[in-house]
């Protein structure tokens, strides 16, 4: 296959079903969308049969236990994607709204309208059902979609796509609204990630060496986040029941997602009381906490922490400890070392947790809350396509909103300018 030939003609239909699906009407884009649900409902024994191909390569492969289990289509799962379309048609249409409407002192209206942001490509790696998670969003924010997955699903993730392509013909919509990359080969993501005349954005989903190379070599604009260094800042005035509530839960509620806190914080006023506190409850979890030298003056059995460790995103039952001087040192260990994902403190003072999330410079900030909190369903976006810590466009949970983009529009009645 000639890539570059190949990946030109993806593209440029993705364009051309762009400006189609752009104007279609909500109605039609929830009718693809149920539609696709239920194309999925029906093949069920096509997707477990394609499933299977890609488990049987990937034990071939030598994959590991956790990677297997990303890549299974359980029953269970294909439910679960079933539902997601049908909640992602259940929600809010962004596209057409028109907001901040306002005269002018010149007599014309002027507003707001958010667009589309036209062609956006999706690569991601392992779990099938991210081809329709992604799918589904960025149909409903009427936007033409290129998905690339990884090789391991090939055969899982072209089976879901003939689900889709059933979904597009019901509803009226061109079949290249969505398109599955059919070659596993990498060329295809360079190519994808170079050809802004096709491509408006590109949304990598995976591994820090992806979203690395990714962000390197794209000519697209990337909307991304590398990792999640996120911290709870254990406050003097906090509540310790709070406080252990909180740190356990940001810690243990689920290791290996971008959410979960890597470093705890602890005021040098109240360390000595409540961080033995917290030693035990992670211990009983077996955690493993890496300790500053104030940390193990207090609790000896902590290991002892590298400067690496505040940068670290462990993924695992594994914490770095710091006891911090006050507020203005939580704030300041965090705007240093946070990878800007998700940072919380814990506090029942009210000046003190205006301060944090005001001064804390990370795409979601919180009080008295966990870190795991940081996502599009419990943000009420519905769902999300992944999180994004830049500061331009979309940053934090990125849901239907965040796949659009606002143009002016202007209202007169004859106006000319003098």
């Amino acid at each position: 296959m000639d890539i570059a030939a190949y990946m030109a003609e993806v593209g440029e239909q993705a364009r051309q079903a762009a400006t189609a699906i752009a104007r279609s009407s909500t109605a039609t884009r929830n009718r693809a969308l149920l539609a696709t649900a239920g194309a999925l409902d029906a093949a069920r024994n096509e997707l477990a049969e394609a499933n299977g191909k890609d488990l049987e390569n990937g034990r071939s492969n030598g994959l590991e236990a956790a990677m297997l289990d990303r890549l299974e289509l359980t029953p269970a799962r294909i439910d679960a994607m079933i539902e997601g379309l049908r909640q992602v048609a259940g929600l809010p249409d962004p596209i057409g709204a028109i907001t901040d409407m306002a005269y002018r002192p010149s007599g014309i209206q002027v507003g707001k309208m958010r667009v589309p942001l036209g062609v956006i490509g999706i690569i991601y790696e392992s779990r099938p059902n991210v081809t329709v998670e992604a799918a589904s969003l960025c149909l409903k924010s009427g936007n033409a979609t290129i998905l690339r997955g990884g090789s391991e699903a090939i055969h899982s993730n072209q089976a879901i796509a003939e689900c889709l392509v059933t979904g597009l013909r019901a509803a009226g919509l061109p079949e290249a609204s969505v398109q599955v990359v059919r070659t596993t080969d990498r060329a295809a993501v360079g190519a994808m990630i170079t050809m802004p005349e096709f491509v408006d954005v590109i949304v990598p989903r995976g591994g820090k060496g992806l979203i690395e190379r990714i962000s390197r070599d794209a000519r697209v604009p990337v909307i991304k986040h590398l990792d999640g260094v996120c911290h709870v800042y254990v406050d003097a005035h906090a509540d310790p029941e709070k406080a252990l509530k909180v740190a356990i839960n940001a810690k243990t509620q689920r290791y290996g997602t971008c959410n979960t806190m890597e470093t705890l914080l602890v005021d040098q006023e109240i360390a000595a009381d409540i961080l033995p506190l917290l030693a035990g409850a992670f211990r009983e979890h077996s955690v493993e906490l890496r300790g500053c030298d104030a940390s193990r003056a207090i609790v000896p059995d902590m290991a002892a922490a590298t400067e690496d460790d505040w940068y670290e995103e462990y993924l695992g039952p594994v914490l770095a400890v710091r006891v911090v001087d006050g507020l203005d040192g939580a704030i300041a260990h965090i705007n240093r070392y946070s990878s800007q994902h998700t940072d919380s403190i814990i506090t029942e003072n009210y000046t003190r947790a205006r301060r944090f999330i005001t001064e804390v410079d990370s795409s979601s900030v919180m009080v008295n809350a966990s870190t795991r909190f940081a996502d599009g369903f419990e943000y009420g976006l519905g769902a999300e396509i992944g999180i994004s810590t830049d500061k331009i466009h979309a940053r934090g949970p990125v849901g239907l909103e965040g796949l659009t983009s606002q143009k002016y529009v202007v209202f007169g009645d004859g106006h000319i300018r003098t």
